[in-house]
């Protein structure tokens, strides 16, 4: 029995359906990141090097994001499509064998991290104890690949059909579970059972995103669009499908980890405390950043609706919509970050030298939040015009040459310390806006007649 009909996103006000999936997106997400924080606050209580230990394993772990991020946008994108094409048989198929894709990826990524993991944790930290906590940790998350993926895939199926409530209820349980598995896991009872230390936080990771899976895939199979027969076999035509549209965002994510990478390497030299600064100022970046990312994420299904049934002005509309009220949002984060920077890094370290760092991370980052806002919503319109290879090019400029050319400018020839990497990072992001505005206006005029340059009918 499905849990209701799809919704409509080609009629209706867009502000409204804004909403609709927006702000369950964005609570979700909170909650997403509120998790992170947990276990990011139980690492700082056993320590720094747990704490940069949790730093480096985060470009890590976040590749099997990238994974499910790209399997996400793909399954939002493609059923988005087709609902909006009034094909519910292909939008089945493609739900369908998009689990399949998948299940078979993270078998694959499963052995392809533990052979991995250990060198690619070597390349951005120095021989110690934060080293070794990271490749323990590693060896339990990546027991998790399977949830992850599965979870980022279903929810894109369910997106496409305008449901982000489910994963909104599905991060709140598992932000409590977590809150409660932490300290179980990491102290164990005494006297009864030991505790774990550091890798007690990827066991609790690894029950409660288990939870979420399959919590998400219990309301996948109940929608609308797995109403019907369906044929789990794998599909190599609809499964070299699927991989089109979702490598592409995959690569295009896994370049945002070079950057990672990029900024790690410079500032391994500067010690644990730079480390560690970075780690809690990209928790706190990203929960500023949380109702973006709801908008953003909403404008996805949005315009691959309205695109798959050619309502172009309907596309325009969504994305001025997005951009404007997105840009706000951001600004008050910005005045938020720039006033209390250094009291947000101190909850979660009592070392003067990550609070240090860490607020000079977050007064440049304050300064770009409205940048970060445009660049998500042009990445959504590009996978939902199904031009998922424009935003590997974005990202090739703005998260691998630019991180890395402006990162050695600074740090290396001007002699600007951690100064350096900060306002590399932010050289690169604005680059990287004018960059990508060129590139979507170029897709979009081939698309549906212009984006950035042509108004929807009704507005000046």
């Amino acid at each position: 029995m499905s849990t209701g009909r799809t919704r409509n996103l080609r009629e209706g006000s867009i502000p409204g359906h804004f909403r609709a999936l927006a702000v369950p997106a964005a609570i979700g997400l909170v909650f997403s990141t509120l998790y992170n924080v947990v276990d990011l606050w139980y690492a700082g209580r056993l320590g720094t090097d747990a704490q940069a230990g949790l730093a480096i394993t985060f470009q890590v772990f976040m590749l099997l994001i990238a994974f499910g991020v790209g399997l996400g946008s793909a399954m939002s994108a493609l059923v988005g499509n087709a609902l909006g094409a009034d094909d519910t048989e292909a939008a089945r198929r493609i739900a369908t064998q998009g689990l399949v894709f998948g299940t078979l990826t993270a078998l694959g990524l499963g052995v392809a991290g533990i052979w991995g993991s250990p060198a690619m944790l070597a390349l951005v930290s120095e021989p110690g104890a934060y080293r070794d906590a990271a490749n323990a940790y590693m060896n339990v998350i990546l027991l998790a690949t399977a949830p992850f993926l599965l979870a980022f895939g279903g929810n894109g199926i369910l997106s496409a059909q305008g449901d982000t409530e489910s994963m909104k209820r599905a991060q709140i349980a598992a932000f409590f579970a977590n809150l409660g598995l932490n300290p179980l896991f990491i102290y164990g009872i005494p006297g009864v059972v030991p505790g774990l230390g550091f890798n007690g936080i990827a066991l609790a990771t690894l029950v409660s995103q288990s939870g979420v899976m399959a919590y998400i895939l219990w309301q996948v199979m109940r929608s609308e669009v797995m109403a019907g027969q369906r044929q789990w076999r794998p599909d190599p035509a609809l499964g070299r499908q699927i991989a089109a549209q979702a490598l592409p965002a995959t690569f295009a994510m896994m370049i945002l980890l070079v950057a990672g990478f990029f900024v790690q390497v410079f500032l391994k030299g500067f010690g644990p405390q730079a480390l560690a600064a970075y780690g809690v100022g990209l928790r706190i970046e990203q929960l500023i950043l949380l109702p973006g990312f709801g908008l953003t994420n909403a404008l996805l299904p949005i315009v691959a609706q309205n695109y798959g049934a050619g309502q172009h002005d309907r596309v325009r509309a969504a994305w001025w919509f997005c951009v404007k009220a997105g840009v706000g949002l951001m600004l008050c984060g910005s005045a938020l970050l720039w006033l209390a920077a250094g009291p947000m890094v101190g909850l979660f370290s009592d070392d003067p030298e990550v609070i240090r760092l860490g607020t000079d991370y977050l007064h440049v980052d304050a300064c770009i939040l409205p940048v970060y806002l445009v660049l998500f919503a042009v990445n959504s319109v590009l996978q939902a015009l199904k031009r998922p290879m424009a935003t590997v090019w974005i990202g090739l400029w703005r998260q691998g040459v630019a991180v890395g050319l402006f990162c050695w400018l600074y740090v290396s020839l001007f002699d600007w310390g951690t100064w350096g990497v900060w306002f590399g990072i932010a050289t690169a992001v604005v680059t990287g806006l004018a960059l990508s505005l060129w590139v979507v206006e170029r897709v979009a005029s081939g698309a549906i007649g212009g984006l950035l340059l042509t108004r929807p009918k009704g507005q000046a």
